[in-house]
């Protein structure tokens, strides 16, 4: 369906280890929506799955937006047809600066047929949207001259990758875990960033732990997703709910799914876990 990213009994397996045991959701544009659950569930298995990290195999499902098969494409043609992934640990690149990165990035996304050494978006007109970003970010402008994410605080980096976020405007964005390390002014700040850029023609998927991202982001939807699986979906209620009793009510509303998590290896959060 258009204007839609799609999601059909997705299973996917990290070097042989079945994760995502049969997700299903629907993000339309406009819309946001968040996914909780606890260490280990497959949030960011998802995230990356639908990206299309080669370390994480599809073995059953579908994953559609805007009526394009998305398991069909390599991650960079997936981010020319609208998807982005802010990282929950954005990768260093020493010798590429920021401002470098997102010239090519840019003119890459807003010219989906441009090839490698053909013609770039105007310097002029990329400095000076350039600009106006990194303003709204409140980012120093020497910022851009930086290594991308080489040396940068936690801070830095997650302010860097929602300048990346507004200045590729994606169709459809998945935040992994945007608020990890981020103390309480620059959570404010990359929020406030997110909610300036959130309309009709972007939809969000917000993966996280805490309810206070959601404080600042309001989802429309929130899933909580228990060993691969998305087991609850409600309003924002379902967050606060989750903030006041944890996920023991989980664990013990759904025991045949944690009698089958004690016969797997414990995960770790980590480009190639969930």
């Amino acid at each position: 369906m258009d204007n839609e990213l799609s999601i059909e009994n997705l299973h996917v397996s990290v070097q042989g280890q079945p994760i995502l045991n049969g997700i299903n959701l629907n993000l339309k544009q406009g819309t946001v929506h968040a996914i909780m659950g606890p260490n280990g569930s497959g949030k960011s298995t998802l995230a990356y799955a639908i990206m299309g990290h080669p370390g994480y195999e599809v073995t059953q499902g579908k994953v559609w937006m805007d009526g394009t098969d998305l398991l069909e494409l390599e991650p960079h043609e997936r981010s020319r047809a609208g998807l982005f992934l802010a990282f929950q640990y954005p990768t260093a690149i020493p010798g590429v600066t920021l401002a470098n990165f997102l010239r090519h990035s840019v003119s890459n996304i807003r010219n989906p047929v441009r090839k490698e050494g053909e013609e770039l978006i105007s310097m002029r007109e990329f400095r000076k949207e350039l600009r106006e970003e990194m303003k709204a970010l409140d980012m120093d402008p020497g910022f851009a001259r930086r290594y991308l994410n080489d040396g940068f605080s936690g801070g830095e980096k997650k302010r860097a990758e929602i300048l990346q976020l507004s200045m590729l405007r994606p169709r459809f964005a998945v935040l992994d875990e945007t608020d990890s390390g981020l103390d309480i002014d620059a959570l404010r700040i990359v929020s406030d960033g997110v909610n300036r850029l959130m309309g009709p023609e972007m939809g969000v998927l917000v993966i996280t732990h805490y309810q206070r991202l959601l404080d600042h982001i309001k989802p429309d939807f929130v899933h909580i997703m228990f060993e691969g699986r998305i087991v609850e979906s409600g309003n924002s209620e379902l967050a606060l709910k989750l903030e006041e009793k944890g996920y023991d009510w989980i664990r013990e509303k759904y025991p045949e799914f944690e009698k089958n998590a004690s016969q797997k290896p414990v995960e770790q959060s980590s480009p190639v876990t969930g």
